[in-house]
């Protein structure tokens, strides 16, 4: 798959990633069982706090990418914040040795440490994937797209390796005289030490681009002032093309074409939750399994006999929730008279429409995004992600239907906005960034060539 147009710097970013996908999904593997067996929590309690957990590790994503874009650029942000994610687990760990201090200690340690692997996981999450797209020229398109299939299959197997090796070093290894929760936890710390040392080591190579100042506080200043100007303009004043251009007095057109880019991106976003919603029900492990599977098949051979873009379009009807197709059954039967390889054919077609969904929509959100919102837009797309987890705790914990109600309401509600999202797509035009790049600096050249100040 590798060419000569792949730029080196591209095996650190990989293995980064799978290094740290390997710390993450590692001590998340063992985590509920920590909760209820260590710190002697109840069920109720184990779960809620495992999902704010995960909930807050992809809210904190637009943190790392306001970092990023605007103060230290992507390079910087992700090292500083790996630092912060290594201290998060190397607390986590020592609150799981029964020797340091008592349970309130163990308690607080725990949660302090949670706190700071969310915000280490979820500030470079939009980072990583950014920056190992700025490694390719801008004509290289094709290679880029490839590597995010390549960053993602090291995403998963990171995933798989992790949630087979942290169980079994918490109970069959013994130590201080029960199942070793700082060996299940402590070898995930070692992982992202290295995943932080790996990135480090390819700094010579990588390309590098610089903040762009205070990105987000300038497009919050150029639509307060656009819908101010629009609210407050008097009635004869002449007509704009969109609300946004009510700036144009005050900020660049090229700052609001920018705008415009990110906000049409972001709307287009708005259905996709629900795909996460039905995702996050599977099983993980299957899952991820087959995505090394997958990604290979799908990228060497289905997309260039069929195409992306219509799998973009289609994607959701793959989708629907594996376990509605057999709520009847669930009903008839007793309990366990169903052997589990019969959902195997569905996980198969919700983990394809994930290969198509996810891959897709993380070169979507770079290629589609201006070079000084590029980990913005990334931040927008996992929160997707985030927002999914909301609906999956909101129908699942505050609704309080049967199972296969609830099924049937997630299945329905996924037809619902693949109808939504296929009709916005069709009418979404592609952009193309650094086609904006070119226009605006000839724009830039021809003035200065009729003003000598320049």
């Amino acid at each position: 798959m590798c060419g000569s147009n792949y730029p080196l710097s591209i095996a650190f970013i990989v293995v980064n990633e799978f290094c740290e996908r390997f710390s993450y999904y590692g001590m998340k593997a063992v985590l509920t069982l920590y909760f209820i067996h260590y710190l002697h929590w109840n069920k109720n309690l184990s779960t809620a706090v495992y999902h704010a957990f995960s909930g807050l590790c992809y809210f904190t994503p637009i943190i790392g990418a306001i970092i990023a874009d605007s103060w230290l650029g992507k390079f910087k942000t992700i090292i500083y914040l790996s630092i912060v994610y290594v201290i998060g687990h190397v607390i986590k760990s020592v609150g799981a040795i029964p020797d340091v201090g008592d349970s309130t200690v163990h308690i607080s340690l725990s949660m302090l440490g949670l706190i700071l692997i969310a915000f280490g996981t979820g500030g470079i999450k939009p980072c990583v994937a950014a920056f190992g797209g700025d490694q390719f020229e801008e004509e290289h398109t094709e290679e880029r797209r490839k590597f995010f299939s390549i960053f993602y299959m090291s995403i998963n197997a990171g995933s798989v390796l992790s949630t087979i090796i942290t169980p079994i070093l918490r109970g069959d290894v013994q130590c201080f005289g029960g199942d070793c929760y700082a060996l299940a936890f402590g070898v995930p710390a070692a992982l992202m030490v290295i995943a932080t040392v790996v990135f480090i080591a390819g700094s010579g190579l990588y390309n590098k681009g610089p903040p762009e100042g205070n990105v987000l506080l300038n497009v919050c200043k150029c639509i307060g002032c656009a819908i101010s100007n629009r609210w407050r303009r008097p009635k004869n004043s002449p007509k704009r093309d969109h609300w946004l251009d009510w700036a144009e007095e005050k900020y660049s057109k090229r700052l609001i074409q920018e705008i415009k880019m990110v906000l049409r991106v972001l709307v287009l976003y708005i259905p996709l939750p629900m795909f996460w919603a039905l995702f996050d029900q599977q099983v993980q492990m299957l899952n991820a399994l087959l995505i090394l599977v997958f990604i290979p098949i799908f990228d060497m051979g289905v997309y260039p006999l069929i195409g992306l873009y219509w799998f973009t379009i289609c994607l959701f009807f793959f989708s629907q929730d594996p376990n509605s197709l057999t709520h009847n059954k669930m009903v008839d039967v007793q309990p366990n008279n169903i052997h589990i390889a019969w959902q195997i054919p569905q996980y198969v077609l919700i983990t394809a429409g994930e290969v198509m969904f996810s891959i897709t929509g993380l070169e979507f959100s770079y290629s589609q995004a201006p070079a000084s919102m590029k980990s913005v837009l990334q931040a927008g797309w996992l929160l997707t992600v985030a927002f999914g987890n909301v609906i999956v705790l909101i129908v699942a914990e505050g609704a309080g239907m049967e199972q296969w109600t609830e099924f049937l309401l997630f299945a329905a509600l996924l037809v619902a906005v693949s109808i939504i999202f296929s009709i916005m797509s069709y009418f979404y035009t592609y952009a193309d960034p650094d086609q904006l790049n070119k226009l605006f600096n000839e724009e830039i050249g021809k003035h200065c060539s009729l003003d000598f100040s320049c």
